[in-house]
């Protein structure tokens, strides 16, 4: 009370100008009062409530202490500076007594004081209605105040129920810091201040404004640290007052009034964020602040101290159900259109964050059986559904498989109770985790053809669930994306055939909505991916997508893509009016033909581009060759111009990965920020990224010349080069294993189908043609994204590289290893830096797994790799290791600036991690590892001078493999083994198309081959150690033949067998690796090692089974004591048993004889022995059966005769020999058999060689002119020649020699050759005799079977070439003019004829129903058939 109104009560009283004390005035009145019984605790009450309504405090304490302590005031309890001299004690002494003269309760007057301090602090800077924090200066205040209620409640001189009662009165001025301070000084607690207002909502709303503007102000204000802490408190007590169970509850202590008042304030919090999400916040706005602050309330240390109760965890739950169930207005069809705008990506950040938040108090299965019960128990806002879903997939790997699970077991009870719910979930629940992408969950198209599209889905249970299975995809139509529409028609479900028109009915709908929709399935592209939820992609899009994968696919197979050519004739318009023209974009024609060129020339041959379109195609090009300067410098100014827009939001995207990424402990961070890089991806490559599943799929590339798209390029370029700052940032801070899983996690976004073909295209430049100029950086960071690349190589398609390149796919980790070569000391230092870094990185990034976890996580080409380079590079590597290094990996020391990679390698080597590794058997470099590895070398540009690389490959060899057992990859001691598996993978190597230097030119089998020449003198070496070193057999041969035949032997197996073109060429490539490799090897190896004394065959049965079966050679003759004789019996011997090495001699002899004759009379001084003089003369009588003068005569055997007068028929060229053919005497009979022999040969030849060299060949008309004029010659002369068509092993005959002068595929093909002679044949003289019905109707069925079997292909092409024979070349015209020769010539032929037919129709029961009728019809007749016959007279 203030003085002047002291003193009105005073003068109003009677008394004066006296001043009267309070308790005189207090008396007086008790005198008046009547005493009764309860008057006095009335009055003490009276008095209590007026000094709470009038009591100046600062006057009172004036009053208690008199004149000398004038000093003490009311500020001064709040003012630490004016209180330093006065203690609590004395505070307190002063309020006791006062307390006692006024006759009120101590605490009573104290708990007033301590709230009106509390109310002077709060309102001293005059902003309290808008902040929730004291200042510095209000905070000493209240730290003193604090002091002083502290000493008085500990001497029971303090009502806590008091102060609350009086904070309660002036809550409009009370700071939410002054109540935290209040509850952690333990004056008053949350609890207590909260319970004892009467009205919740009031309390209620006084809390939740307070925290809105504590959330508001936590960010920007200076004292963060209290503000969190303020926020944490409260929040745990919330939680922990609001969410515990019933019969945890003291109920005498822990009233009711709590827990529902901190649960409408947690869930007022709630609403407030989800609604202003819903509205649209803008970033930086108040609400915003707000939002973001109070969903970080839900981080889990918040509540490290609740851990011991359950709830936070029932906290979570309900606050997942909440969001799930905020507001369920969106109905299915909504949530079915809109779907796909709510992925990750596009789903706002803070929701996407509360929901990762929420995950890390609830395992994955709970999360997933969560949110199957509110689906079945709430009515949901689909959109928070669904991007909960996709936040699930995308932040927890371990629930992929149980959303996968959930699904399955909602479609199985949808189609057990025809469950609409169900069934309306699962489809939405996949649709959206597969908008998410590969990397996290299978494609919508993968998904429906593996639901649906086989007997053991639900749907084929009945008609009923048919039913309803089509009758959901009806109603689905309206609303749904084309995609989906699409994928349902090309991937329909499985429908027993009674039930078709339930198929066909959704079918015709489906189409015609994606006619109203003007999405066409003709315009769909060839490689269009049907998974993706994506808006439509135009035809003009797709196409160039189309053309770049069928170039790609051309470019590996040699062939048009199969694809394009159904395109071209079942999807017509889309092939011509958008593929095409892709296709055929003008450009600057390269001169040397490239993959495109070639594709647009084999579709033009093939009759697939339309001539006036390829008119205009060459004539554009034309014009771009002429205007190619001045269109250069604008074409790159605009793609510089385009590569700025889609590229900074994906920059931006890769900047926040590279700040969450610091904390590797924020999985969910690193997750959210990945899949926006990802979204992003997808924008900056011009279209969404498909969620396409990439392992059901393959890659093709071509590793010679890898091309990608500017826009490409600059997306992987920016994507690397920040992986690689990315690494070194980590790097310097953290080892591999403890930098988290940013790497794994990006590198799993790489992992599209769109982007990963870029990625390792982009590599594949980097690592194979530009790795030496790398930068240190860009070397660590690649070596750290082939690690991650091959981690994921289980879920990865296979690379197909093209040529050069195996025939089969390679896995991820192959594909790299392949990229690095040793062929010139640059890319070699280059292997030895990248296979030191991904090993490194390796060992720190696992180094907590088990041994077995870390040999999947390696590739054993890059480690086998590893150890051939650095022994190879370091004389020290080979020495005996001493105690191994136990220090870390060299992974630290690569990422600093001055690194030493050759001292990095070395300290890696000896290190005994890598050592124990090395142990494992699939990181043996094996002797076979080490010759493959070695052959790439080129020796030119080789880093080891030519000493050093023979000192390498010497201890390599005997020292290193050559002693180490078979197990450890050596060859046991046995150097026949050694040259064993060096012929083999020499052979391999040359096969390879490595070994071609990707020369074009087929002749430079092993020229061109870098490294070979070492190799293979290694190999001469190691065959004169076996032949002369002490243990060498003396007899002919070994008794199991010569190691280097076995090989042979054991590799023609092993090839395809068959015929096809490709098959042929597999084997003669395989058999000129064979001739080059016994030409370079002791003539021993072919005939054996002769004994010293008397002359004898050599051996040669090896070198004769080679040659029958494969080759064209000429032996070589033998070392012995008389070198005529052993010629003579060699050469003997090949007349029955080789003779196609008699025949190959016979054709080269004009540039074999001159070296022939000069070596044999330089090394033996002898004439040529005789078996070589026959050759001289059966040679010297071909060539005089065309000179004019009389022939000389032929020497024996006939057949070598025939060959002889062949190959000079062929040199001369002539355009008849008809005459010269008439000048042969009697004896030339069987030799003209054998001249039809080889001229049918070499009419089939020309079919099949029509561009060979002209001493092999000649053109198929001239051939056929020859065939036909020594055919007239035999007919005229009476000379059966159908023998020639019936030739077999047995018996001795033509066949013993002739089937061993013909490649197998000739000998098949004599029914082409003839039926090519139809029209020279003398039908009248044919069927009089008895073996050619036989003949005619055995070369007509292996004609047909020819046919089928597709062996007529070749010659169909060349027939193609040239129609003037009236068809003869072109089987299908052979077949039919065969067919009307028989047809003709069966009512003709003699009875006799008919009696070997009955086993050829017993084996071709698929045989020409009109031939085989009249053949059964002209046997079952009787004997007066033939009276109709003309007389045979002659």
């Amino acid at each position: 009370m203030s003085d002047s109104q002291v003193e009105g009560a005073a003068s109003t009283s009677g008394l004066g100008s006296r001043k009267r004390r309070w308790t005189e005035l207090l008396a007086g009145r008790v005198k008046r009062q009547m005493c009764g019984p309860g008057t006095e605790q009335k009055l003490q009450e009276s008095a209590v409530h007026l000094l709470r309504r009038h009591l100046n405090l600062n006057d009172l304490l004036l009053e208690v202490e008199g004149a000398p302590r004038k000093t003490l005031c009311l500020n001064q309890l709040i003012d630490p500076e004016a209180c330093t001299n006065l203690s609590s004690s004395l505070i307190g002494s002063a309020l006791r007594d006062q307390a006692s003269r006024l006759g009120v309760p101590v605490a009573v007057l104290s708990s007033r004081l301590v709230a009106s301090s509390i109310t002077q602090i709060c309102v001293s800077d005059g902003e309290s209605s808008h902040r929730v924090l004291l200042s510095a200066e209000q905070r000493k205040k209240l730290s003193s105040l604090l002091e002083v209620a502290q000493y008085l409640l500990a001497h029971s001189m303090f009502s806590r129920f008091s102060l609350c009662q009086e904070l309660w009165e002036v809550q409009g001025s009370l700071l939410l810091e002054v109540v935290w301070q209040l509850h952690i000084q333990n004056v008053v607690s949350f609890q207590e201040l909260l319970e004892s207002h009467a009205d919740t909502q009031a309390t209620v709303a006084w809390l939740f404004r307070n925290l809105c503007l504590l959330c508001e102000e936590m960010e920007a204000s200076p004292y963060n640290d209290i503000a969190r802490a303020m926020l944490s408190d409260l929040v745990q007590m919330f939680v922990l007052r609001g969410f515990q169970k019933n019969s945890d509850l003291r109920r005498n202590v822990e009233p009711e009034q709590m827990g529902q008042l901190a649960f409408v304030v947690l869930q007022r919090m709630l609403i407030f964020a989800l609604e202003a999400l819903a509205a649209g916040m803008q970033d930086g706005s108040p609400q915003h602040k707000v939002v973001k602050c109070w969903f970080g309330v839900f981080c889990g240390h918040t509540y490290d101290r609740m851990i011991s109760t359950d709830s936070p965890k029932r906290f979570f739950s309900h606050t997942l159900t909440q969001v799930l169930t905020h507001k369920p207005v969106l109905r299915v069809s909504d949530a079915v259109q809109m779907q796909k705008e709510w992925s990750f990506a596009k789903t706002h950040p803070l929701l996407t964050g509360l929901y990762r938040r929420l995950f890390t108090m609830l395992s994955p299965e709970e999360l997933v059986g969560h949110l199957q019960e509110v689906l079945e128990t709430h009515e949901v806002n689909w959109q928070h559904v669904l991007s909960c879903v996709s936040t699930l997939v995308i932040c927890l790997p371990e629930a992929q498989q149980l959303v996968k699970d959930w699904v399955a077991r909602l479609l199985a009870r949808a189609f057990e109770n025809c469950d609409l719910d169900s069934m309306v979930t699962a489809f939405l629940v996949v649709r959206q985790a597969a908008l998410e992408g590969p990397s996290v969950f299978p494609s919508y198209a993968d998904w429906f053809q593996a639901s649906f599209g086989s007997s053991r889905g639900s749907h084929c249970c009945s008609k009923k669930t048919l039913v309803f299975l089509f009758k959901f995809l009806s109603d689905l139509v309206p609303f749904e994306a084309p995609r989906y529409m699409q994928a349902h028609i090309l991937h329909p479900p499985l429908v027993p055939s009674k039930y078709r028109s339930l198929l066909t009915d959704y079918v015709t709908l489906a189409k015609t909505r994606l006619a109203d929709l003007k999405v066409s399935l003709e315009n769909m592209g060839l490689y269009e991916d049907l998974s993706s939820a994506r808006d439509v992609t135009e035809p003009h899009s797709q196409a160039h997508q189309d053309v770049e994968k069928a170039i790609a696919v051309f470019e590996h197979t040699g062939r048009i893509p199969s694809a394009v050519m159904e395109a071209s004739i079942f999807r017509r318009p889309y092939y011509t009016a958008h593929f095409l023209p892709a296709l055929l974009t003008p450009r600057v024609l390269p001169k040397t033909p490239d993959p495109r060129a070639a594709l647009i020339e084999s579709l033009r041959r093939a009759d697939k581009i339309p001539p006036s379109l390829y008119s205009a195609y060459c004539q554009a090009c034309s014009t771009a060759e002429e205007k190619k300067p001045e269109s250069a410098a604008p074409g790159m100014k605009v793609e510089a111009v385009r590569a700025e827009g889609p590229l900074g939001p994906l920059a931006a995207a890769l900047r926040e990965l590279r700040a969450a990424m610091t904390d590797p402990t924020q999985y969910d961070v690193v997750a959210a920020r990945v899949a926006v890089v990802s979204e992003r991806l997808g924008a900056a490559l011009g279209r969404a990224e498909e969620d396409g599943s990439s392992g059901g799929s393959q890659i093709q590339l071509s590793v010679l010349t890898p091309g990608l798209e500017q826009q490409e390029q600059e997306v992987a370029d920016l994507l690397l080069t920040c992986f690689c700052q990315n690494l070194i940032v980590a790097s310097s801070f953290a080892s591999p294993d403890r930098q988290g899983p940013w790497a794994s996690r990006l590198v799993t976004a790489m992992c599209g189908r769109r982007l990963l073909p870029v990625v390792l295209t982009r590599l594949c430049q980097l690592l194979r043609h530009q790795g030496p100029s790398l930068s240190a950086s860009h070397v660590l960071g690649l070596a750290a994204l082939v690690v991650h690349l091959a981690e994921s190589r289980s879920v990865l398609p296979e690379v197909h590289v093209g040529l050069p390149a195996p025939a089969e796919g390679l896995s991820v980790a192959e594909f790299f290893s392949s990229l690095l070569t040793f062929r010139t000391s640059e890319t070699s230092l280059f292997c030895l830096k990248f296979c030191t870094a991904v090993i490194s990185y390796s060992l720190c990034k696992y180094s907590s797994l088990s041994r077995d976890t870390l040999c999947t996580c390696l590739s054993p080409a890059l480690v086998k790799k590893f150890q051939f380079i650095i022994l190879r590079l370091f004389p020290e590597a080979r020495d005996p290791l001493g105690p191994e290094d136990t220090a870390d990996p060299p992974w630290r020391p690569l990422c600093q600036p001055s690194a030493d990679w050759q001292q990095a390698a070395l300290c890696l080597w000896k290190q005994r991690t890598f050592q124990e590794l090395l142990k494992e058997k699939e990181f043996h470099l094996t002797y076979r590892d080490w010759l493959r590895l070695e052959l790439e070398i080129q020796p030119e540009v080789d880093c080891l001078s030519d000493t050093e690389r023979w000192d390498f490959q010497q201890w390599a060899i005997h020292e290193y493999f050559l002693p180490r057992p078979s197990a450890a990859g050596g060859c046991d001691g046995d150097l026949q083994v050694a040259c064993t598996v060096l012929v083999d993978v020499l052979i391999d190597f040359c096969q390879s198309s490595r070994s071609y230097n990707y020369s074009e030119n087929s002749d430079l089998v092993l020229s061109g081959c870098p490294g070979n020449r070492d190799i293979f003198s290694r190999l001469q070496e190691m065959a004169a150690g076996l032949e002369q070193g002490p243990g060498a057999p003396r007899s002919c041969s070994p008794p199991q033949g010569h190691f280097l035949f076995g090989v042979f032997r054991r590799r023609l197996q092993a090839l395809a067998s068959g015929w096809d073109v490709a098959a042929r060429l597999q084997r003669q490539r395989e058999l000129l690796v064979y001739k080059w490799i016994l030409l370079g090897l002791p003539p021993s190896i072919v005939v054996g090692r002769p004994q010293a004394g008397q002359p004898a065959a050599p051996d040669c049965t090896e070198f004769f089974h080679l040659v029958n079966s494969e080759l064209g050679l000429l032996s070589a003759c033998s070392q012995s004591g008389d070198p005529s004789l052993t010629a003579d019996l060699v050469l003997t011997a090949c007349q029955t048993e080789c003779p196609l090495v008699l025949t190959s001699a016979l054709l080269w002899w004009p540039r074999l004889e001159p070296e022939l004759r000069s070596r044999w009379r330089r090394c033996l001084q002898a004439p040529l022995p005789q078996e070589l003089q026959r050759l001289w003369e059966a040679q010297r009588f071909g060539r005089s059966c065309l000179l004019p003068d009389t022939a000389s005569p032929a020497p024996g055997p006939a057949w070598l005769s025939a060959a002889a007068l062949y190959f000079e028929i062929q040199r001369d060229g002539k355009d008849s020999v008809k005459s010269q053919l008439e000048r042969l005497g009697c004896q030339g009979e069987e030799l003209l058999v054998f001249l039809f022999f080889f001229s049918l040969m070499g009419l089939l030849s020309s079919h099949l060689t029509p561009h060979g060299r002209p001493r092999q060949a000649v053109d198929t008309p001239k051939a056929l002119d020859i065939c036909a004029e020594i055919l007239g010659c035999l007919e005229k002369r009476r000379v059966s020649w159908l023998v020639l068509f019936q030739l077999t092993e047995t018996g001795g005959g033509l066949g013993h020699v002739l089937l061993r002068l013909a490649p197998d595929q000739y000998v098949r093909l004599l029914p082409f050759a003839f039926y090519s002679l139809l029209s020279y044949f003398d039908e009248d003289a044919l069927t009089r005799e008895d073996a050619f019905l036989h003949v005619a109707v055995d070369m007509y069925l292996k004609l047909i079977r020819l046919f089928v079997a597709g062996e007529t292909s070749a010659l169909a092409t060349v027939a193609s070439r040239s129609r003037e024979r009236r068809g003869q070349g072109d089987p299908v015209g052979l077949i039919t003019e065969a067919r009307r020769l028989l047809l003709r010539s069966i009512p003709r032929c003699p009875k006799e004829s008919f009696s070997n037919v009955a086993e050829l129709l017993a084996t071709s029961a698929d045989f020409d129903p009109d031939v085989r009728a009249a053949l059964l019809s002209r046997r079952q007749a009787g004997p007066d058939a033939d009276l109709y016959r003309e007389p045979r007279l002659f």
